[in-house]
């Protein structure tokens, strides 16, 4: 046998082992998402109560972390107004959803709507505030767009608190019931058992969560797959470049701060929901900060990222609280210690400093490091000696050339 014939030969056995293991990994992840999802869809039958109001919490905040990547992550625009946004959707959805009436010195006013058509009204009411931002956010970049979006922050927050009549001022305003054709996300109204065990309001909560969170993942994952998903990637490039491209850099810039608002007043709706009031203090320039070190952690321009980054920022502190006489240094109200909150938030700074230091790429790019590394445990080299004088025989026999006329 020729040297060429043996080289052929070894090379359709390296095409014939990546085909095989193709088939392998490709069916791997949809496996692993389908036992994710089963694992999801039952857990309230076994987890308390307190595991699904978290449960939901983070599923508002991947909601909103994902809006933000979009804008940040992927467009490369600094925004520090998300708080706003929040704010704008939660609003919304409790005047829409709220009656009119109250007690002591807020007279509140409400429309007593269906509470689907508030969340709707929260979600579009918050794009269009962002769609309205948007020119001045097209004119500007860099450091000089996040102090701009900051202004936001600081008009939402003088207008919580002077709007009595629809905020409740600071007193806040408790948030209505979520409720769909019918069927109320409440304790009661009606009654649900599953196997015997009782689906009150944060069993329900967690479906509802689970099914718009995962919404939001799709739509964006597909939206950077599309051809717009490609040009907004290019804006964070280089605007220039996509200009010669062909890209509408204006008109693209409005649609992402047109997406990102309307994820942000979602996630608004779903704190809401989450608390079961607003309060002005709960939109304040602290939870802009928050969402940034999700995305930041997670991984610049990652969905997948800004899941993982909203879990460790949003259900830390819930879980510090719960288990402050556990957790080391971490006491709760009254004791020695750090307060959860805090405690979380000296983690929340090491976490990013190490990000930063070590691992830019967020843990997003961690979990792709170790997926290339299951793919190819050499990393590309060769693991035995046996091997390396294959790869080097291999790279020593010069190949036929192309025939006359051929592009291969």
């Amino acid at each position: 046998m020729s040297e060429s014939t043996a080289t052929a030969a070894r090379g359709a056995t390296r095409s014939t082992g990546r085909t095989a293991a193709g088939p392998r990994r490709s069916l791997l992840r949809p496996l692993l998402l389908a036992v994710v999802l089963l694992v999801a869809l039952a857990l309230p039958l076994y987890v308390e109560e307190f595991w699904l109001r978290t449960g939901f919490a983070v599923c508002g905040a991947v909601v909103g972390a994902i809006g933000l990547n979009l804008l940040v992550g992927t467009t490369g625009q600094l925004s520090l107004a998300h708080a706003f946004f929040l704010a704008v959707g939660a609003v919304t959805y409790v005047f829409v959803s709220g009656e009119s009436g109250g007690l002591g010195l807020a007279d509140l006013s409400g429309l007593a709507w269906p509470p689907v058509v508030g969340m709707i009204a929260g979600v579009l009411l918050a794009g269009l505030a962002g769609l309205l931002f948007s020119p001045i956010a097209a004119r500007l970049r860099g450091i000089y767009l996040g102090v701009a979006s900051l202004g936001l922050v600081f008009i939402g927050q003088h207008v919580l608190n002077s709007w009595t009549q629809v905020t409740g001022g600071f007193n806040g305003r408790s948030a209505p019931e979520f409720s769909l054709f019918g069927f109320t996300f409440g304790n009661t109204d009606p009654d649900l058992y599953v196997l015997e065990v009782p689906f009150r309001e944060a069993e329900r909560l967690w479906y509802l969560g689970l099914v718009l969170a995962l919404g939001a993942y799709l739509f964006a994952r597909n939206l950077l797959r599309s051809r717009p998903g490609r040009a907004l990637q290019t804006l964070r490039d280089s605007e220039v470049a996509a200009s010669v491209m062909g890209v509408n850099v204006q008109r693209y810039k409005a649609r992402v701060f047109l997406v990102s608002s309307m994820y942000a007043g979602l996630a608004g709706v779903m704190y809401a929901l989450s608390i079961g009031s607003i309060a002005p203090e709960s939109f304040g320039l602290e939870v802009s900060i928050l969402y940034l070190a999700m995305i930041v952690l997670g991984g610049l321009g990652s969905v997948g990222g800004a899941v993982l980054g909203a879990l460790f920022v949003s259900a830390l502190p819930l879980v510090f609280q719960r288990y402050a006489d556990v957790v080391p240094l971490v006491g709760g109200s009254g004791e020695g210690g750090l307060a959860p909150g805090e405690a979380a938030r000296f983690l929340f700074g090491l976490a990013i400093i190490l990000v930063i230091l070590f691992q830019p790429a967020g843990l997003a790019g961690l979990a792709d490091r170790f997926r290339r590394r299951g793919r190819d445990p050499g990393g590309g080299r060769p693991t035995s000696a046996s091997a390396a004088a294959t790869s080097s025989s291999t790279t020593a026999v010069p190949s036929d050339p192309p025939a006359q006329g051929s592009t291969s």
